[in-house]
């Protein structure tokens, strides 16, 4: 069971590189030697004391290193969770801005203020490559349009049939015998396009690595300068777990070699389940916002024969995700932060949750939409000072799971907002203030209206 050679010759064809098809071998004989990437409680202790942002702001900022360093941005999701059929980074956040609005006007800000030409790529996928590069066009003037200058493609990768663990094969939609490999494609496919050996031989030398819907991640000179200073091959950005974040991945030291590692919740055992939720014990999660040194990941590379060793995730799924009925497969997926075990010296740091702003969901977004929130001209977003680092908690019901079922709810004002929790169709009319905690709901199909108003720690029928 299990032949390499139909999966090199499937991906070879496709035009898959080397890199791309070493780094797929790694983890498909991981696969076949049935390894659980399980790390035991007993194997780690928890990351404690680690430097934070707040030590580090206060000295000061080198802006001569913009002109060695690349924002990349993790560009390949299509939100399909939220309904969406195009790249997620074209979600609208205010009137004609989305999050590829933000992302260009914060790398044409910190190119006016350090008068160099600080570099953004885009990992794109092949559902996102031709929205995004569409939507580009309107900054074909600066610079920020052309695919040869912003775009580094992700790999694809095909899914292994279950049951006899060669390509799956799916005539009826051969799209869907390939699948994304996960954001650890990061390493491979700077390798494959060529990008790396380009940005060294440009003087570029630190990336600042994020996924573009996190809007609170952007490239801060001072902790560019930290890093620099540090000599460190690779720093990841951690925060502090809430109750929220009990499920999440967590950082951690491994006992055997001192090195810091990434634990996710799949790599974890079930007895010990109750640690791994433990807020206190393991107090940090990764908020997958990376530096790294290129030269030294370069290097890294070649000690490891072109191949960062990153834990291998097994996904089981069905080849068509729509038809539970159709052929079991296997998707094997890595994690870029997991290459945190990878390097000799690699740290983190724990950065305010400020820098953690994902829009994972409607609730997000709404939030996001409304005046609890600031959009700058330099294409920062941050809560307003009001709110003193705490965002308006969110629930809403089914009825506004996707985003053209939010687009009817209008956007209050949220600035005062505590919690606000809707149930069923309803709209709010311009003016609409929300304070404290309140709860709406309508139990009917019908679409009602709340009317313009403040309305404060309350429960609303309508």
């Amino acid at each position: 069971m299990g032949n390499f050679d139909a999966f090199e010759i499937k991906m070879t064809a496709a035009g898959m590189g080397d890199a791309a098809i070493r780094a797929f071998r790694r983890n498909y004989e991981a696969l076949l030697r049935n390894e659980t990437g399980l790390i035991p409680e007993e194997t780690i202790s928890p990351a404690q004391g680690l430097p934070s942002f707040e030590d580090i702001s206060n000295a000061e900022a080198d802006e001569s290193l913009l002109s060695q360093a690349v924002v990349i941005k993790l560009n390949g999701g299509l939100g399909t969770g939220m309904g969406l059929q195009g790249p997620k980074s074209l979600l609208s956040v205010r009137e004609g801005v989305n999050f590829l609005d933000l992302m260009a006007r914060q790398i044409l800000d910190l190119r006016k203020t350090s008068g160099t030409n600080v570099r953004l790529l885009l990992m794109n996928s092949f559902n996102t490559s031709e929205g995004t590069l569409a939507h580009l066009t309107h900054y074909q003037s600066q610079g920020l349009s052309e695919a040869s200058e912003v775009e580094l493609m992700q790999n694809q990768i095909p899914k292994i049939d279950a049951a006899t663990f060669a390509p799956a094969e799916w005539p009826a939609d051969p799209g869907l015998e390939w699948c994304p490999p996960g954001h650890g494609d990061l390493y491979p496919a700077l390798v494959g396009s060529g990008w790396l050996d380009r940005l060294l031989a440009e003087g570029v030398k630190y990336a600042f690595v994020s996924n573009s819907d996190n809007l609170g991640a952007i490239l801060d000179p001072a902790i560019l300068t930290y890093f620099a200073k540090s000599g460190s091959p690779f720093l990841m950005e951690v925060t502090r777990r809430t109750a929220a974040d009990r499920k999440g991945g967590h950082l951690a030291v491994r006992k055997s070699d001192g090195r810091l590692l990434l634990r996710e919740v799949a790599q974890c055992p079930d007895e010990d389940v109750d640690a791994f939720q433990d807020i206190e014990r393991h107090q940090y999660f990764n908020t997958n916002s990376l530096w790294l040194r290129l030269d030294l990941l370069k290097e890294q590379l070649a000690a490891d024969s072109g191949v960062l060793p990153l834990p291998m995730i097994r996904n089981n799924k069905t080849v068509d995700p729509r038809d539970k009925k159709s052929t079991p497969v296997v998707q094997l997926e890595v994690a870029m932060g997991a290459a945190i075990e990878c390097f000799e010296g690699a740290a983190a740091l724990d950065v305010p949750r400020s820098r953690f702003a994902p829009v994972k969901t409607t609730s997000d977004l709404l939030a996001l939409r409304s005046d609890a929130y600031e959009v700058l001209e330099d294409g920062q977003v941050r809560l307003a000072a009001e709110r003193e680092g705490v965002p308006p908690n969110i629930i809403l019901s089914d009825d506004y799971k996707l985003v053209d079922q939010l687009d009817p709810l209008g956007v209050p004002g949220l600035i005062g907002c505590r919690s606000l929790k809707i149930t069923g169709p309803v709209h709010f009319e311009e003016g609409v203030v929300i304070e404290g905690d309140v709860e709406i709901h309508n139990t009917t199909p019908e679409r009602l209206i709340v009317r313009s108003g403040t309305y404060k720690d309350q429960t609303i029928g309508l």
